[in-house]
Protein backbone atom coordinates (compact mmCIF):
# COMPACT_ATOMS: atom_id res chain seq x y z
CA UNK A 1 0.00 0.00 0.00
CA UNK A 2 1.30 3.44 -0.73
CA UNK A 3 -0.38 5.73 1.47
CA UNK A 4 0.66 8.70 -0.34
CA UNK A 5 -2.03 7.61 -2.55
CA UNK A 6 -4.98 9.48 -1.07
CA UNK A 7 -8.11 10.91 -1.82
CA UNK A 8 -8.42 15.09 -1.52
CA UNK A 9 -9.48 15.86 1.88
CA UNK A 10 -8.22 12.17 3.72
CA UNK A 11 -4.64 12.24 5.60
CA UNK A 12 -2.01 9.81 5.32
CA UNK A 13 -3.01 8.91 8.79
CA UNK A 14 -6.85 8.41 8.15
CA UNK A 15 -5.08 6.06 5.01
CA UNK A 16 -2.69 3.86 8.02
CA UNK A 17 -5.93 3.88 10.42
CA UNK A 18 -8.48 2.46 7.63
CA UNK A 19 -5.79 0.12 6.64
CA UNK A 20 -4.89 -1.11 9.70
CA UNK A 21 -8.21 -1.60 10.81
CA UNK A 22 -9.46 -3.37 8.10
CA UNK A 23 -6.31 -6.12 8.54
CA UNK A 24 -7.22 -5.98 12.32
CA UNK A 25 -10.95 -6.67 11.72
CA UNK A 26 -10.43 -9.76 8.55
CA UNK A 27 -7.85 -11.23 10.84
CA UNK A 28 -5.01 -10.62 8.60
CA UNK A 29 -3.38 -8.69 11.84
CA UNK A 30 -4.41 -11.71 14.22
CA UNK A 31 -5.47 -10.98 17.62
CA UNK A 32 -2.71 -11.23 20.14
CA UNK A 33 -0.12 -10.23 17.24
CA UNK A 34 2.67 -7.45 18.03
CA UNK A 35 2.74 -4.60 16.24
CA UNK A 36 5.99 -2.59 15.14
CA UNK A 37 6.07 1.27 14.37
CA UNK A 38 8.97 0.92 12.47
CA UNK A 39 7.36 -2.43 10.38
CA UNK A 40 4.56 -0.89 9.84
CA UNK A 41 5.71 2.53 8.63
CA UNK A 42 8.36 0.75 6.00
CA UNK A 43 5.62 -1.40 4.71
CA UNK A 44 3.23 1.49 4.37
CA UNK A 45 5.73 3.86 2.95
CA UNK A 46 5.00 6.39 6.02
CA UNK A 47 7.03 7.68 8.11
CA UNK A 48 6.61 6.54 11.94
CA UNK A 49 4.45 9.52 12.87
CA UNK A 50 1.08 8.90 10.93
CA UNK A 51 1.68 5.10 12.23
CA UNK A 52 1.84 6.27 16.19
CA UNK A 53 -1.48 7.92 15.54
CA UNK A 54 -3.74 5.50 13.90
CA UNK A 55 -2.09 3.31 16.62
CA UNK A 56 -3.85 5.71 19.25
CA UNK A 57 -7.00 5.92 17.54
CA UNK A 58 -7.38 2.19 17.47
CA UNK A 59 -6.35 2.29 20.80
CA UNK A 60 -9.11 3.99 21.22
CA UNK A 61 -11.70 1.82 19.57
CA UNK A 62 -10.58 -0.84 21.52
CA UNK A 63 -8.31 -2.63 18.68
CA UNK A 64 -4.83 -2.30 19.67
CA UNK A 65 -3.53 -2.11 23.06
CA UNK A 66 -0.06 -0.59 24.33
CA UNK A 67 1.83 -1.99 27.24
CA UNK A 68 4.61 0.47 28.30
CA UNK A 69 8.19 -1.43 28.11
CA UNK A 70 6.71 -4.62 26.10
CA UNK A 71 5.44 -3.01 23.10
CA UNK A 72 1.72 -2.65 21.20
CA UNK A 73 -0.16 -5.75 19.83
CA UNK A 74 -3.88 -6.28 18.69
CA UNK A 75 -6.18 -6.90 21.16
CA UNK A 76 -7.74 -10.26 21.55
CA UNK A 77 -11.53 -10.50 20.96
CA UNK A 78 -13.32 -10.51 24.49
CA UNK A 79 -16.54 -12.20 24.67
CA UNK A 80 -18.30 -9.51 26.82
CA UNK A 81 -17.42 -6.97 24.26
CA UNK A 82 -19.40 -9.21 21.97
CA UNK A 83 -22.05 -9.60 23.89
CA UNK A 84 -22.47 -5.95 24.03
CA UNK A 85 -22.09 -5.25 20.53
CA UNK A 86 -24.63 -7.96 19.71
CA UNK A 87 -27.02 -6.31 21.85
CA UNK A 88 -27.07 -3.41 20.13
CA UNK A 89 -26.93 -4.98 16.78
CA UNK A 90 -29.60 -7.18 17.61
CA UNK A 91 -31.89 -4.23 18.87
CA UNK A 92 -32.07 -1.91 15.82
CA UNK A 93 -32.02 -4.93 13.18
CA UNK A 94 -35.16 -6.12 14.90
CA UNK A 95 -36.72 -2.56 15.43
CA UNK A 96 -35.92 -1.54 11.94
CA UNK A 97 -37.57 -5.19 10.71
CA UNK A 98 -40.72 -4.48 12.27
CA UNK A 99 -41.07 -1.52 10.56
CA UNK A 100 -40.07 -3.50 6.93
CA UNK A 101 -42.41 -6.19 7.18
CA UNK A 102 -45.45 -3.76 6.81
CA UNK A 103 -44.36 -2.20 4.07
CA UNK A 104 -41.43 -4.30 1.51
CA UNK A 105 -42.00 -4.45 -1.85
CA UNK A 106 -41.54 -7.24 -4.41
CA UNK A 107 -38.76 -5.00 -6.09
CA UNK A 108 -37.00 -4.84 -2.44
CA UNK A 109 -37.36 -8.87 -2.10
CA UNK A 110 -36.02 -9.07 -5.60
CA UNK A 111 -33.00 -6.91 -4.44
CA UNK A 112 -32.55 -9.09 -1.10
CA UNK A 113 -32.77 -12.40 -3.13
CA UNK A 114 -30.21 -10.52 -6.05
CA UNK A 115 -28.09 -10.27 -2.52
CA UNK A 116 -28.76 -13.78 -1.54
CA UNK A 117 -27.63 -14.78 -4.95
CA UNK A 118 -24.00 -13.61 -4.74
CA UNK A 119 -23.70 -14.76 -1.59
CA UNK A 120 -24.41 -18.33 -2.91
CA UNK A 121 -21.77 -17.40 -5.38
CA UNK A 122 -18.87 -16.81 -2.57
CA UNK A 123 -19.89 -19.93 -0.77
CA UNK A 124 -19.74 -21.85 -4.20
CA UNK A 125 -16.18 -20.34 -4.56
CA UNK A 126 -15.12 -20.56 -0.81
CA UNK A 127 -15.26 -16.76 -0.58
CA UNK A 128 -14.91 -15.61 2.71
CA UNK A 129 -14.05 -12.55 2.00
CA UNK A 130 -16.54 -11.49 -0.32
CA UNK A 131 -18.89 -13.66 1.95
CA UNK A 132 -18.20 -11.56 4.60
CA UNK A 133 -18.77 -8.22 2.68
CA UNK A 134 -21.65 -9.53 1.53
CA UNK A 135 -23.49 -10.22 4.87
CA UNK A 136 -22.88 -6.95 5.61
CA UNK A 137 -24.79 -5.58 2.89
CA UNK A 138 -27.21 -8.38 3.12
CA UNK A 139 -27.92 -6.98 6.85
CA UNK A 140 -27.23 -3.24 6.32
CA UNK A 141 -29.59 -3.35 3.08
CA UNK A 142 -32.61 -4.45 5.23
CA UNK A 143 -32.19 -1.60 7.44
CA UNK A 144 -31.80 0.93 4.51
CA UNK A 145 -34.93 -0.45 2.93
CA UNK A 146 -37.07 0.00 5.99
CA UNK A 147 -35.95 3.73 5.96
CA UNK A 148 -32.98 3.99 8.50
CA UNK A 149 -29.65 2.91 6.44
CA UNK A 150 -28.22 6.21 9.00
CA UNK A 151 -28.53 3.45 12.18
CA UNK A 152 -26.26 1.25 10.51
CA UNK A 153 -23.26 3.24 11.12
CA UNK A 154 -24.63 3.13 15.22
CA UNK A 155 -24.37 -0.64 14.52
CA UNK A 156 -21.01 -0.50 13.14
CA UNK A 157 -19.05 1.61 15.70
CA UNK A 158 -20.15 -0.94 18.39
CA UNK A 159 -19.01 -4.39 16.75
CA UNK A 160 -15.52 -3.89 15.93
CA UNK A 161 -15.18 -7.49 18.67
CA UNK A 162 -18.58 -8.51 17.14
CA UNK A 163 -16.76 -8.39 13.32
CA UNK A 164 -13.96 -10.27 14.35
CA UNK A 165 -15.72 -12.94 16.22
CA UNK A 166 -17.78 -13.18 13.43
CA UNK A 167 -15.01 -13.28 10.99
CA UNK A 168 -13.04 -15.59 12.98
CA UNK A 169 -16.24 -18.17 12.70
CA UNK A 170 -16.84 -18.12 8.78
CA UNK A 171 -13.90 -20.84 8.08
CA UNK A 172 -15.91 -23.20 10.69
CA UNK A 173 -17.46 -26.04 8.94
CA UNK A 174 -20.76 -25.32 7.50
CA UNK A 175 -20.91 -21.73 8.61
CA UNK A 176 -21.46 -20.49 5.16
CA UNK A 177 -24.29 -22.98 3.91
CA UNK A 178 -26.25 -22.89 6.98
CA UNK A 179 -26.05 -18.85 6.92
CA UNK A 180 -27.10 -18.63 3.17
CA UNK A 181 -30.27 -20.56 4.13
CA UNK A 182 -30.73 -18.54 7.55
CA UNK A 183 -30.65 -15.40 5.13
CA UNK A 184 -33.16 -17.19 2.52
CA UNK A 185 -35.75 -18.39 5.50
CA UNK A 186 -35.24 -14.81 6.40
CA UNK A 187 -36.53 -13.19 3.03
CA UNK A 188 -38.92 -15.77 2.48
CA UNK A 189 -40.49 -14.87 5.64
CA UNK A 190 -40.56 -11.24 4.85
CA UNK A 191 -41.78 -12.29 1.06
CA UNK A 192 -44.80 -13.83 2.80
CA UNK A 193 -45.42 -10.92 5.36
CA UNK A 194 -44.90 -13.18 8.32
CA UNK A 195 -43.50 -10.53 11.09
CA UNK A 196 -43.34 -13.29 13.68
CA UNK A 197 -41.45 -15.74 11.75
CA UNK A 198 -39.19 -13.63 10.04
CA UNK A 199 -38.56 -11.82 14.00
CA UNK A 200 -37.47 -15.11 15.55
CA UNK A 201 -35.68 -15.96 12.47
CA UNK A 202 -33.56 -12.94 12.24
CA UNK A 203 -32.90 -12.59 16.24
CA UNK A 204 -32.10 -16.74 15.73
CA UNK A 205 -29.60 -15.88 13.14
CA UNK A 206 -27.94 -13.27 15.11
CA UNK A 207 -27.32 -14.74 17.61
CA UNK A 208 -25.56 -18.11 16.04
CA UNK A 209 -22.47 -16.11 16.41
CA UNK A 210 -22.47 -16.99 20.30
CA UNK A 211 -22.42 -20.80 18.85
CA UNK A 212 -19.96 -20.50 16.50
CA UNK A 213 -17.31 -18.66 19.21
CA UNK A 214 -17.36 -21.64 21.08
CA UNK A 215 -16.14 -23.64 17.77
CA UNK A 216 -13.71 -21.28 17.50
CA UNK A 217 -12.01 -21.31 20.86
CA UNK A 218 -11.59 -24.87 20.44
CA UNK A 219 -9.51 -24.07 17.42
CA UNK A 220 -7.20 -20.64 18.17
CA UNK A 221 -8.04 -20.22 22.24
CA UNK A 222 -5.47 -17.32 21.68
CA UNK A 223 -7.66 -14.96 19.82
CA UNK A 224 -9.73 -14.63 22.93
CA UNK A 225 -9.23 -13.01 26.15
CA UNK A 226 -10.29 -15.61 29.26
CA UNK A 227 -10.90 -12.91 32.20
CA UNK A 228 -7.34 -13.32 32.96
CA UNK A 229 -5.37 -10.13 33.30
CA UNK A 230 -1.76 -11.95 31.76
CA UNK A 231 0.09 -9.19 29.78
CA UNK A 232 1.14 -10.22 26.11
CA UNK A 233 4.65 -11.35 25.49
CA UNK A 234 6.80 -9.44 22.74
CA UNK A 235 7.70 -12.92 21.09
CA UNK A 236 3.60 -14.01 20.95
CA UNK A 237 2.84 -13.86 16.96
CA UNK A 238 -0.07 -16.18 16.50
CA UNK A 239 -0.79 -17.10 13.25
CA UNK A 240 -4.50 -17.02 12.13
CA UNK A 241 -6.81 -20.46 11.63
CA UNK A 242 -7.69 -19.50 8.09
Amino acid sequence: MNAGRRSRGTTTRDVVVADLRRRILDLTLPPGGALAENELAKELAVSRTPVREALILLVNEGLVEIYPQMGTFVSRIDPAAVADSQFVREALELASLHELVPVIEPTQITTLRGILAQQRLAVDSADVDQFFDLDERFHRTMMELAGHGSAWSVVGSAKAHLDRARRACLPVADTLERMVQQHTDIVDQLAAGDLDDTDRSLRSHLREVFRDIDAVKSLAPHYFTNGDQRLPRRTERPEASR
